[in-house]
Formats: structure tokens, sequence, C-alpha cells
């Protein structure tokens, strides 16, 4: 049975059964997961964390499925890399970079759903479906395929070609729509209750959340449960930094940190900056981003459904809501590949070139202890970053600027 004491719905506060089949409350709320922590700290101590296996699922006593329900592909447990280099570049002393590239599926998006997935298999379900801009597809799609569960997946036409390639690959049912992930939300509501498709989309189930929140939990123990003066997180949907939210207040509870809170850094595109928007307008929640475009698929969002527990978490770690350009993400990403190796998604990389900005307006102090999530692989993105590296015809360039033409 779920570890679960009960669901609590985000907006109105009521309570559901936990270990039920559940999407969101009746008000149109997300649900979230709740636990005994009081039992939970007197049971599972934080020193004997390090003894768990290097996976997210180190933190099972904090996760709801049931041991034997647990589908795994090794996801989290990522490593946090000290950016030295980057570091004297932007004028910040002590900048590291959490590294969920190296997930599989190569992306955070591989804890929401093996959580999810996981749920799925002990409630009994069969059959799901999720709008994706490109990672949440691919995760979905391998750890169905894991579960031996059916997936249908409904995407912009314009996604990355890895993502669908990925999609195919593991067995998924593919649809390419016209539009944006908000449209192929729509369709996903639409066709959901007479297919029989449980709804895995953002926040619409409680269980992402809680794969997703071991970010916040990991970043703990990786700096000696002695979190850092900032976090900056690329905020599509912005499920991973409300989980880290979520975690903090968990671990508290667990004895495990103080009262202490990052700033929270929520980062979007110029293109698709609601959150911004609101952030800026001191609005609770935010309004549909018209036109909305970026290269980095990831935070294409026109509309978050939790834009307001985005929002709050923000404003109440003294954090801010940062909007970068195409070209600035972009350029931070070669950047953050050439002074350190790590070849990060556009949304990563919109962190970096956030962090810039920041630094100079005085938010941040150079001191301080900085977190940048890039939350993907570089290796998705061929079709944005060919934007920086055109081919020349049949010849590429070498280092010294001339074409290099095979015989």
């Amino acid at each position: 049975m779920s570890k679960a004491t009960h669901l609590e719905c985000s907006l109105c506060g009521t309570r559901f059964e936990a270990g039920q089949i559940a999407n969101l409350c009746s008000c149109g709320g997300p649900l979230l997961v709740r636990y005994d922590l009081d039992k939970i700290r007197h049971r599972w101590l934080r020193r004997e964390v390090p003894n768990g296996t290097s996976s997210m699922w180190r933190y099972s006593p904090v996760l709801p499925p049931a041991d034997s329900a647990i589908t795994s592909l090794g996801e989290g447990w990522t490593p946090l890399i000290r950016t030295k280099r980057l570091g004297a570049r932007v004028g910040a002393e002590a900048l590291w970079v959490k590294d969920e590239g190296m997930n599989p599926t190569a992306s955070f998006k591989a804890r929401g759903l093996s959580c999810a997935i996981s749920m799925c298999v002990e409630l009994g379900i069969k059959k799901v479906a999720i709008p994706s801009a490109g990672n949440a597809a691919s995760a979905l799609a391998a750890y169905a395929a894991a579960a031996g569960i059916e997936s249908y997946i409904f995407m912009p036409r314009d996604v990355p070609q890895a993502n669908y390639l990925e999609c195919k690959a593991y067995g998924a049912n593919v649809t390419l729509v016209d539009g944006l992930i908000s449209d192929c939300g729509k369709m996903v509501a639409e066709r959901g209750p007479k297919e029989g498709w449980f709804d895995v989309s953002t926040l619409k189930e409680p269980y992402r959340i809680e794969g997703k929140k071991t970010m916040g939990y990991e970043v703990a123990e990786q700096m000696g449960w002695e979190l850092p003066e900032a976090i900056f997180y690329p905020t599509g949907g912005g499920v991973g930094l409300i989980g880290m939210w979520k975690a903090f207040a968990e671990m508290e509870k667990l004895g495990w940190i103080g009262g202490k809170r990052p700033k929270m850094i929520a980062v979007q595109a110029e293109g698709c900056a609601p959150i911004v928007k609101a952030f800026e307008e001191n609005e609770p929640r935010s309004k549909f981003f018209e036109n909305a475009h970026t290269v980095a698929a990831g935070l294409r969002v026109p509309k978050a459904l939790g834009d307001f527990l985005v929002l709050q978490g923000v404003r109440e770690s003294g954090g801010a809501a940062v909007a970068v350009s195409d070209d600035e993400m972009l350029d931070a990403g070669i950047q953050l590949a050439s002074d350190e190796g790590i070849y990060a998604a556009p949304e990563g990389a919109a962190c970096v070139a956030a962090l810039r900005k920041l630094l100079a307006s005085g938010l941040l102090k150079s001191s301080d202890r900085i977190v940048l999530y890039n939350t993907g692989s570089g290796l998705k993105y061929p079709e944005a970053y060919s934007t920086r590296f055109p081919r020349n015809g049949a010849g590429e360039q070498d280092k010294l600027g001339g074409l290099i033409t095979p015989r």
C-alpha cells in the first residue's frame, strides 16, 4: 500500500484517501501527497541515508509507491559539479551545476515519471496519456515500456526530433499536434475519459511532483545538509521548483535541516514568460502567454497549472523570476560546455544567462553558494544548437577557419 497518509488539495485543503486513483480536486486544485513525518522521523535517520541506493529511491520512505511497485531505470543521484572556470567568468565564487542530463532519457523528467508509473503499477492502471513539449514524453514512454503499460503521447509537431524518435522506439502511441503543449493538453483531456487513459499531465496527478522533489533532497545531502543561498531552476510547468520547495519543508520536519531556505529563482524564456510577468506585476497567478515561442521546448508552456505554487515559493524565499532571450541561453550553453564540459539543454543554459543578470542586479552576492539546475542534455537539442554551428555544405570548418573537404 501507499506510504502516504493522504492527499491534500493545494488550493482548498480538502483531504483525499491515499492509495486511490486521483487527478485534480473538484475545485481544480492540484493534489499533494502527505506523509506522517513525525513517525518517519523516528524510523529513518539522516545518518542512514548514505546507505541507500545511488538513485532517487534512496529517499523511498518519503515516496509513495510500495517497494514492490517501483519501476526504476536508475534515475536520480545525479552529479553536483563545482564549476570554477564558469564561476570566475560570471563572478560567482561558489557555483555548482546539478546535471539532470545524466538521468535515464537524459532529463530530470525521469524522476517524476518513474514515481508516477510506479504508482500506476500499484494502482493497476494499464493505459496512460500525456501532453508534452518533449522530454516528459520520452520519460513516460520509457517507464511505461519498462512497466508494460500502454502510453499515448501528444506532442507539438515541431518537438525536437530526438524526443519523437525516442517515443516511437519505446513503442508509444504518438500523435503530433499543430499547436502548443496547451493544445496537446486539451486533446488528452477530451479523449482520455472515452479511451480509458489515466492523465499524467503536469500536476493533474499527484505523483510526478514526488519524484521531482528528490532533487531537493539530493542537493541538501550533496551539500552536507546545508542548503545553498540560491537555486536557479528552468521553469516551464515549474513542478521541479514546487517539488524542491516541498522537499525542504519535509526535511525540516524530519529534523534534517533548519529553517533557512535558498532564494528560488524561476528562469523563463523571453518568448514565453508568464511566470515572470505575474511576478513583476505582483499577481498570484499568471495569464496565458500569447504567441509563445522559444528554442527551449521545455520552457514553451504558456500557462502552468501550478503557477500559483511556483510564485509562492519564489516570493516566500525572497527569490526572483527572470527571463532570458534565446540568443542569451544558447550562447550561455556554449560557454558552459567550453568552460566546464557540461553540454546543457537550452533550458539549463538559460540559468547561466539569468545568473549573470541577478549578480549584476545585486540580488545575489559573489560569495553566495549558488546551484544551477541543468534539466536535460544538450544532445536532445541538435536543432537549437545547430544555429550556432552551421555546416558548410559537404565540408566543415577546421580550427583555423579553413574547410575540410572529403576526397
